[in-house]
């Protein structure tokens, strides 16, 4: 399949004119429609993807608020039941569900009626284990078929999945975890990643002892040496049975709980966040279909589409790739890592993956962009990438040197293989979050594009740029904020006790009635964002102090549990200073015990540390040995000030030295800064 088909966003706006009445001058006039009219829009995208309840809703939305917004009262859905409606079209018309790889550069293929029958399976294994809705199910396994298996089953009987990829170390699992107090581990005993083979049975064993909760074990098992398990994965998924055959995802009602996700803030334990099944469908079928422009695979329009965005299962991205599979598009996954081997990097081995699976649609971090560029390396060595019609990106600001220099190459490809398409390739590029598991701001195949920026905000995403009165502005720089609720922000965090930690999350910033006007609450993303006058946007990077590596975000306290457990460092801080696609740059400074010197075997000593505690994802591009860490007088570590300091902003608009109960430590800084600062302008 090759462009030109007609654009989905463009069936979508057919449909609307034709069911609806509406018709529309421009983009942003139906993108105003959509956060003006919610019922109208959200009724939309119900009926144009024809989803399906045993029970009529009562309403789209009873009570428009953030947060506590209730969409689609008395409907009944099914992740998994979704997902599962494509098995007999898309298998009579000989196509996969799914296409996995990983860095030896095999292949295999998983029918849909194999992904349905193996999910079953497991279904009801978990059932007669005795795991009821509601219940959660704790993953700990790689971007492989069988964690996508793991899932649907997971959420077909009305479980809750929670999954962490196996790069992560065992404390970070476990602070995650330990939250939920999850029934059933299902974990892998080994992972390959850069040409290395790692060992995780020790872990999945600290795991097991250190979730109590955990009264059943499945293990995913390759090393044949199983690690004491309840039951292995690959026995549970090769069974056959009449109640396997007929076996069918429960209905739920619309906000039943789907999926834990992780995301961190710069206090406290990474936040337990809780999504629910039908918000999770309606969104992501709108942003995969109208504005990644993936269509089903089955249909003529889009026959043969082959979705494939690159991440690990500790990414949101990966439920966004997994998301592919409820419009009937056969997903493309790949594990290991995209770059090869440490002692031999080559950049092209997840193009090459992208070529032999016949991928249509390839995305990625935009940092994985930029390390192509930088390896300046040949496209045409990767194989047939004929088929590649779109490029994403998202995870950090994806710069427009990279996108020109991949224009560029695309434009000569298209030369010698014929691809239209790539002629002057669209790139799908991102902003969302963790938060709430899509994009505020993406893609449009009908609009102009321009390198480095992003072409629109998204239909039924009432973003804006705020000012720091608190105000929408265009052509400036602001806060990204959301004025209106959308159906997959989260339900609520686990365990959080009357939403406190929820509204601290989002709506501090901007509570009930903050500006005088009488409006409600308002969702602070955390983002910088400048919208232009054409209504293209531009992300600049995290405004708040979270570490954002390659579109994983971890908290910095996180990161100072690790460092500051090691007697020889007294006290710590880290910024991150991603911004406008440039390389995430992140320097960690430390305190050290008297008598104790920075030298080469204490960073090492520090990176381990980290690596240990978190994950390799997570070591500073840099580390040095500092007098003071510079705090307010209540105690807080001043990471957004000096962060701000290394942005280049004057000293006088982000300390105030008042505030400050070691003000003396900031000379340091500011002559760090200067250099900084200088160096990077060279």
């Amino acid at each position: 399949m090759t462009a030109p088909f007609v654009p989905q966003i463009a069936l979508y706006r057919n449909w609307l004119a034709e069911q609806r009445g509406l018709t529309f001058g421009s983009y942003e006039d139906m993108r105003q429609w959509s956060v003006r009219d919610l019922d109208g829009f959200w009724r939309s995208i119900w009926d144009y993807y024809d989803l399906q309840s045993p029970t009529p809703f009562a309403a789209v939305i009873t009570e428009r608020k953030m947060p506590g917004a209730v969409w689609f009262p008395g409907a009944q859905v099914n992740y998994a039941r979704q997902v599962f409606r494509h098995v007999e079209a898309a298998d009579a018309a000989g196509l996969p569900a799914i296409v996995s790889g990983g860095e030896d550069g095999r292949l295999r293929e998983t029918s849909w009626p194999e992904l349905r029958r193996k999910a079953a399976a497991l279904a009801l294994h978990l059932k007669d284990n005795g795991i009821k809705p509601g219940d959660r199910v704790a993953a700990y396994l790689p971007n492989i078929p069988e964690t996508i298996i793991a899932f649907l089953a997971t959420a077909s009987i009305g479980a809750v999945w929670s999954v962490c990829a196996p790069d992560m170390a065992a404390p970070a699992v476990i602070d995650r975890f330990k939250q939920i107090e999850p029934k059933v581990l299902i974990a892998c005993d080994a992972v390959t990643y850069a040409g290395r083979r790692h060992d995780r049975r020790d872990v999945v064993a600290e795991l097991r002892r250190s979730l109590p909760t955990v009264a059943h074990v499945i293990l995913h098992s390759e090393a044949g040496a199983p690690a004491a398990p309840d039951a292995l994965l690959s026995d549970i998924v090769a069974r056959t049975s009449a109640a396997i055959d007929t076996f069918e995802p429960a209905w739920l009602p619309f906000d039943h709980p789907l999926w834990i996700v992780y995301s961190s803030g710069t206090t406290g334990l990474p936040k337990p966040i809780v999504h629910g099944h039908g918000g999770i469908v309606i969104v992501v079928l709108a942003l995969l279909g109208l504005h990644n422009d993936i269509g089903c695979s089955y249909h003529q329009n889009s026959f043969g589409e082959r979705y494939h965005w690159y991440s690990s299962t500790g990414w949101i991205m990966w439920n966004s790739q997994v998301g592919g599979l409820l419009g009937g598009a056969t997903c493309c996954i790949f594990d290991g890592s995209p770059g090869g081997a440490k002692d031999k990097p080559d950049w092209t081995t997840l193009w090459r993956f992208v070529a032999q699976s016949k991928a249509t649609f390839f995305g990625a971090g935009a940092a994985f962009f930029a390390n192509c560029a930088k390896a300046e390396i040949d496209l045409a060595a990767a194989g047939d990438l004929s088929r590649l019609r779109c490029l994403g990106s998202t995870g950090s600001p994806l710069s427009a040197d990279t996108q020109a220099w991949f224009n560029d190459r695309f434009a000569a490809l298209s030369k010698t293989n014929g691809s239209k398409a790539q002629a002057d390739i669209w790139w799908a590029n991102i902003s969302g979050g963790t938060d709430f598991a899509g994009a505020f701001i993406g893609g449009n195949r009908e609009l102009p594009q321009t390198p480095g920026a992003m072409q629109c905000r998204l239909l039924g995403a009432a973003v804006e740029a705020f000012s720091e009165q608190g105000r929408a502005v265009t052509d400036e720089v602001g806060e990204l904020v959301c004025t209106e609720p959308m159906p997959s922000m989260p339900l609520y965090f686990w365990n959080d006790k009357d939403g406190v930690r929820y509204r601290s999350s989002y709506f501090e910033t901007y509570p009930d009635n903050f500006d005088g006007s009488g409006r409600g609450p308002v969702w602070r993303h955390g983002d910088w964002l400048k919208v232009n006058p054409d209504g293209s946007c531009i992300i600049y990077g995290r405004s708040d102090a979270t570490i954002n590596r390659h579109g994983l975000r971890m908290g910095t306290s996180e990161l100072y549990s690790a460092i500051e457990a090691l007697p020889e460092v007294l006290d710590s801080l880290v910024v991150d200073l991603e911004y406008l696609g440039r390389d995430s740059y992140m320097p960690l400074f430390v305190v050290l015990r008297e008598g104790v010197a920075l030298d080469a075997a204490m960073q090492e000593k520090i990176n381990k540390a980290i690596e240990a505690g978190l994950s390799r994802r997570f070591l500073p591009n840099e580390i040095f040995a500092v007098a003071e860490i510079p705090r307010t007088l209540s105690g807080k570590k001043q990471e957004l000030p000096i962060k701000k300091l290394l942005l280049g902003q004057p000293v006088e608009k982000v300390i105030n030295k008042e505030a400050m109960a070691n003000p003396g430590c900031l000379d340091w800084y500011l002559a760090f800064a200067r250099d900084y600062l200088a160096r990077s302008a060279a």
